[in-house]
């Protein structure tokens, strides 16, 4: 996307503030490709490079790639499991709510698991999932249930964001402060690291839609917890 010359300052001159945040010195401020009430794209960029969410989901499991190992859970498919547990994983299984999902080997509710069995899991990688869920708290006795004493859940959860009302049920968005308060009440507190990604800056390209490589690796890496794009977790039984 080309950004007009009155935007690149601005954004220049976030980078060079020590604060992080511009203070416009008065008049108007051009936004030009982004002065829209539509955003750009309405697949969270999905065709414009990839969605810019998946840079912190993917470097989060890469940073925790060790504790995917064993015999392993995901969601609708096992591509992260794949892709950063390796040989490590012995077996996957993949988790759906929809029989028709030709993947699955695990058709159940999170909420109303009582079909898998406990202390089956030495991880569970569960991405974007945990907001679609209207009973987070049944769903999360399930998720320490099955996983073994020493099992780890790698979790994400959407923070900002723009979602399809029409087509996905989606329930809660979250900050650090509901998801580690949530995993508190079943995972040992200090087995739990919760952490936030984001800024102002990849909070609005997200909502407007740019896709992941659009933005230069400097600015996903500026966090600013408040602005909490996407919120990760790890908790050990």
């Amino acid at each position: 996307m080309k950004i007009r010359k009155p935007i690149l300052n601005i954004l220049k001159h976030f980078a060079d503030t020590p604060s992080g945040a511009p203070a416009p010195d008065g008049g108007d401020i051009d936004f030009g490709d982004l002065a829209s009430l539509t955003p750009i794209s309405t697949d969270w960029g999905s065709k414009r490079g990839g969605p810019i969410d998946r840079y912190y989901i993917e470097n989060f499991l890469a940073e925790n790639s060790p504790d995917i190992k064993g015999r392993a859970l995901e969601v609708r498919d096992d591509n992260y499991l794949r892709k950063f547990g390796g040989e490590k994983v012995k077996h996957r299984d993949i988790l759906d709510i929809y029989a028709n999902n030709p993947k699955a080997t695990v058709i159940a509710d999170l909420a109303k698991a009582d079909q898998i069995p406990s202390d089956t899991y030495n991880c569970f990688v569960l991405t974007q999932t945990l907001q679609l869920i209207y009973d987070l708290r049944l769903a999360m006795k399930h998720i320490f249930r099955i996983l073994k004493p020493g099992g780890v859940l790698l979790v994400t959860v959407p923070g900002i964001s723009h979602f399809p009302h029409k087509i996905s049920p989606r329930y809660w968005s979250f900050t650090d402060y509901s998801l580690k308060k949530l995993l508190e009440e079943d995972f040992p507190k200090d087995s739990i690291k919760v952490g936030t990604h984001g800024n102002v800056w990849v909070a609005a390209a997200f909502l407007y839609g740019l896709g992941s490589g659009e933005l230069k690796k400097e600015v996903y890496d500026y966090n600013d917890p408040n602005y909490q794009l996407i919120i990760t977790a790890r908790a050990v039984k």
